[in-house]
């Protein structure tokens, strides 16, 4: 499974991890839709830690669709949801 972090990097993470990041990608949406900075902050949190934790980081060059999309490390709930309007109306067109 691809995991990209966003302005960080991609990571190819072995397909038995799937569920925990599923977990905690489910935990971090909670947090985006009930507007809990403190709750989003730590899901991102751990899920940025996990997919470095088990993934190996795929080179620079390699353009490699992505499974899940996690936002920059160090964004805010605000950040987020406006990157996810903006995917979203993008969509939309």
């Amino acid at each position: 499974m691809i995991v990209r972090i966003l302005g960080e990097a991609q990571y190819d993470v072995p397909e038995e991890h799937r569920a925990a990041l599923d977990d905690l990608d489910t935990t971090l949406v909670h947090a985006v839709d009930a507007d809990d900075e403190t709750a989003f902050t730590a899901a991102l949190l751990a899920l940025t830690a996990e997919v470095r934790r088990v993934g190996e980081t795929l080179p620079d060059d390699a353009f490699t669709p992505s499974e899940l999309v996690v936002p920059f490390a160090d964004s805010t709930l605000a950040e987020t949801k406006r990157l996810l309007a903006d995917s979203a109306s993008s969509d939309d067109g």
